[in-house]
């Protein structure tokens, strides 16, 4: 009878892959198709946001850890990327390597004070070095103040590839983009990404298993920082530009929101928010009903009806369940 029950359960664990990669598949070949149909600056713009709330996820969903200044990282990086290509005349990869290595440094820093706190004080320490580099941007001199760094050249990617194509500017982005998205998959599923998770149940237990929480919280904010700056600098090279609305404290709340709405702990869900936000800021830019109320109305909708996120409830229902998807936030 075990046997019979196990043979069942391995087939039904199969069909569930199964179903999985085929969404993977279907979703893969959209994103390939999707610059044929749509505004490929639109579409850049929707895959850097969905990898800055993928990384800020990283920390929340799955750590845990609520931080109100990831506007740092993601500006931060921008800032770096556009001053040493537009100043230095690097090529974009090492422009944006530089911006992914600044945002890691930032990360360590602002981590090494914030992790000393929980809850609520580590959200405000967060916030308040947030600010601080916030102002050291609106008055050093290298971030052009209130103008920003403009006019940031994109240049030719390895020497050859010329990324004044919006076609090819897209596919480097999608190539960032699952490239970063990979990369939090494996962090999550590997034993530093379990142990990041007992200690999002119960802190304490972790501490009382030995293990160095405060090192594994440190390590989770940096690598949050760090890709959360790749979303940045990418971003930077697309637009060609830095400005202080990258570093504000309004950044950190939209990321926190696209969170949300697609749902936390989930790896799909902040794609989703993402990409439900970045859609309803564009197609409603031109109306005259202003766009912050009507996500403000989303969001309303999504906390009263979607407890868990959009896509954190499509995982916890029945029909969710049955195609393979677990929901364990």
């Amino acid at each position: 009878m075990a046997d019979i029950t196990d043979t069942i359960q391995t087939e039904k664990n199969r069909t569930a892959l199964s179903v999985q990669a085929g969404f993977l598949a279907i979703g893969f070949l959209l994103l390939l198709l999707a610059p044929f149909f749509f505004y490929p600056i639109f579409l850049m713009k929707l895959l850097c946001f969905a990898l800055f709330a993928c990384a800020f996820n990283l920390l929340l969903g799955y750590t845990g850890l609520l931080s109100f200044g990831h506007a740092t990282f993601f500006g931060g990086a921008a800032y770096f990327t556009a001053y040493t290509v537009k100043e230095w005349g690097l090529p974009p990869e090492l422009g944006i390597l530089i911006g992914v290595a600044g945002a890691a440094f930032l990360g360590l820093v602002m981590g090494f004070f914030a992790i000393r706190r929980q809850g609520i004080y580590f959200a405000m320490i967060t916030l308040a070095l947030s600010q601080m580099f916030f102002f050291f941007c609106l008055q050093a001199k290298f971030t052009e103040g209130e103008d920003g760094i403009q006019s940031v050249a994109r240049g030719h990617l390895f020497g050859f590839i010329d990324l004044n194509s919006s076609t090819n500017m897209y596919y480097f982005v999608l190539a960032v983009f699952i490239i970063g998205v990979l990369i939090i998959w494996r962090f999550i599923n590997s034993p530093f990404g379990m142990i990041l998770k007992s200690i999002r149940e119960n802190e304490n237990r972790a501490v009382s298993l030995g293990y160095s929480v405060a090192r594994y919280k440190l390590g989770a904010f940096v690598m949050s920082a760090a890709l959360a700056g790749l979303a940045g600098a990418v971003k930077s090279i697309v637009f060609q530009f830095a400005t202080l609305t990258d570093v504000a404290w309004q950044m950190s709340g939209e990321v926190i929101l696209m969170t949300l709405l697609g749902g936390i702990g989930t790896l799909v869900g902040p794609l989703f928010g993402a990409g439900l936000v970045v859609a309803l800021e564009n197609y409603l830019a031109t109306s005259e009903f202003p766009v912050t109320i009507i996500t403000g109305i989303v969001f309303m909708v999504c906390v009263l009806i979607f407890r868990r996120g959009i896509i954190g409830e499509f995982y916890a229902s029945r029909l969710g369940r049955k195609l393979g998807f677990v929901y364990r936030r």
